[in-house]
């Protein structure tokens, strides 16, 4: 048996009697266990293109709800890539797919960022509110 200090600060420190390898053991074990209980957050990649349709937004809706309902987060990204006249027949179509977007999801997601303006590939990751 070991004597074990518990807490040093109060007056007097309060000690106890216990097999310290025991209580070692115990905790580790413990720790184990509530690692194996919890549930870690993994982030689904949800692809769209800058003009599509409403029923096939639709579609892609129903699986973003689906993992946002698992506890996941969701990415979706849209390409931007192509020919002059898809770009310049709606330089604001991105923005304006994610403004729709985040009115969809309402109060089922939070939107926790944006990708950069500058990059190809125009992203935003929604979280599952808790």
């Amino acid at each position: 048996m070991d004597l074990v200090e518990i807490n040093a600060t109060s007056v007097p420190p309060i000690v106890k009697i216990m097999d310290f390898g025991k209580f070692k053991y115990d905790q580790k074990k413990k720790a184990n266990e509530a690692r194996k209980k919890q549930k870690a957050s993994e982030l689904k990649e949800v692809w769209m293109k800058p003009f599509i349709e409403e029923n096939d937004l639709n579609i892609k809706m129903k699986k973003v709800f689906e993992f946002l309902g698992d506890g996941d987060k969701v990415k979706i990204a849209v390409m931007t890539k192509g020919s002059k006249k898809v770009l310049a027949r709606g330089k604001d179509a991105v923005p304006d797919l994610f403004a729709k977007i985040i009115a969809i999801v309402g109060d089922k997601g939070v939107l926790e960022s944006k990708s950069k303006p500058d990059e190809r590939t125009k992203s935003i990751i929604i979280a599952p509110v808790r």
